[in-house]
């Protein structure tokens, strides 16, 4: 346990402190069990050593340790946290929790048996509470971390400090809202560099590596993360892998279930179930005319990618501007709350429409509806129902 207290202090004294991610505030960190999921790369590591580096002591009482460590390869949790609680442990802290094969079963005894430990850990999109073994969905309380928002890589870039706008501050007073940010910065100066290469912070460290680096995290969620959080075959990975490679060409895509499912060389259900595991890795992104009860088997009307990085990433041509535009939009709104498909206008939020398109899109298209609005690209300042699509990275 020495070595993992060396480089738990090493972690934490090396980790930045200059920016903060949106998830810190939403966090009730006074809970015992906390539970951060999110993709590779969304900065579930930073947050997490940022946190305790600010609020937590930095001595025998504080722990980080990764649970893919070669310590946990012949040392059980449960015995690991027992002696760090003996050796006076109150806070500990546990990264990549997927990687350990009975992490919630034994998080659950760990909870039940050291009643005066905290626990934060963090995990793969792909954990589901409600299908862990034990019974944590009572336990834990579970946060996931997206990507960065469009307001986060201005400050994490320019070193701005631009405050969330709410969902229904942009619609009752977007022209306000754009004016006082413009004010500040032209946002459209860089909101195709966001566009390209700016949703996962480690963009930083080599921004002409990044596609490249993008690419990588992908193949490892699908040959790492999926077969230890599911029960899936190297051959059903690489069907995945066909899967995805036939969407991100076509996106967004209105799925033939039966022409795809025979393309991919597997079933109906099986292939339905692929798409699935594509959502939870968080590289694609689905939409359903009912969001409330999604049947396990029930086929999505339109797939897109998860964030437009991925479309410049994985696709072999330019990607059509058009599907960018969609691919951003329902990707920043999408953190608030599922977003439904509609036949008319393309998409759906709580009892709004809204059509998307370049800056002389107009509202013919929905005009007759309620609550329907134009986001236009290219427009830094909208008028009405007319709201400029940048905004909406601005909500988290």
């Amino acid at each position: 346990m020495e070595k993992l207290f060396q480089k738990s202090y090493q972690k934490l004294y090396r980790v930045p402190t200059q920016f903060k991610r949106y998830l810190a505030d939403k966090i009730d960190w006074n809970s015992r069990l906390i539970g951060i999921k999110g993709a590779r790369g969304a900065g579930k590591t930073t947050l997490l050593l940022q946190y305790a580096k600010k609020f937590l002591p930095q001595d025998n009482q504080t722990l980080y340790a990764s649970l893919d460590d070669l310590y946990f390869t012949e040392n059980t949790l449960v015995d690991f946290a027992e002696q760090f609680v003996i050796q006076g442990g109150k806070y500990l802290l546990l990264d990549e929790v997927h990687r350990y094969q009975n992490w919630s079963q034994e998080l659950k005894n760990i909870y039940d048996d050291q009643p005066d430990l905290k626990i934060i850990f963090t995990g793969s999109s792909l954990i589901h509470l409600n299908q862990a073994k034990g019974d944590l969905s009572r336990r834990a309380v579970m946060y996931e971390l997206a990507g960065l928002s469009f307001r986060e890589f201005l400050n994490f870039t320019k070193g701005k400090d631009f405050k969330p706008v709410s969902f229904d501050q942009i619609i009752e007073n977007h022209t306000n809202h754009a004016l006082q940010i413009a004010e500040n910065i032209r946002p459209l100066a860089h909101y195709s560099d966001f566009l390209e290469y700016g949703y996962y912070p480690y963009f930083k460290e080599a921004p002409n590596l990044y596609h490249q680096k993008l690419s990588e995290t992908i193949s490892l969620a699908l040959s790492i993360d999926l077969p230890s959080s599911h029960d899936i075959s190297f051959g059903s990975v690489e069907k995945i892998r066909l899967l995805l490679h036939v969407i991100s060409e076509s996106v967004p895509f209105k799925p033939n279930i039966s022409k795809l499912s025979e393309r991919i060389g597997v079933s109906r259900n099986s292939l339905i179930q692929f798409i699935r595991y594509l959502e939870d890795i968080r590289v694609i992104k689905c939409l359903y005319t009912n969001t409330k009860e999604v049947g396990a088997l029930q086929k999505p009307e339109k797939i897109y990618m998860h964030h437009p990085n991925l479309q410049y990433a994985l696709a072999t041509e330019n990607p059509n501007i058009g599907n960018v535009r969609e691919s951003f939009f329902i990707n920043q709104l999408g953190v608030l709350g599922p977003m439904k498909y509609t036949p008319e206008g393309d998409f759906a939020f709580k009892d709004s429409v809204f059509e998307i398109g370049g800056r002389g899109k107009t509202n013919k298209q929905v005009k007759h509806l309620n609550n329907s609005y134009v986001v236009a690209d290219g427009i830094e300042v909208g008028h009405l129902h007319k709201i400029p699509l940048w905004v909406f990275g601005f909500l988290y």
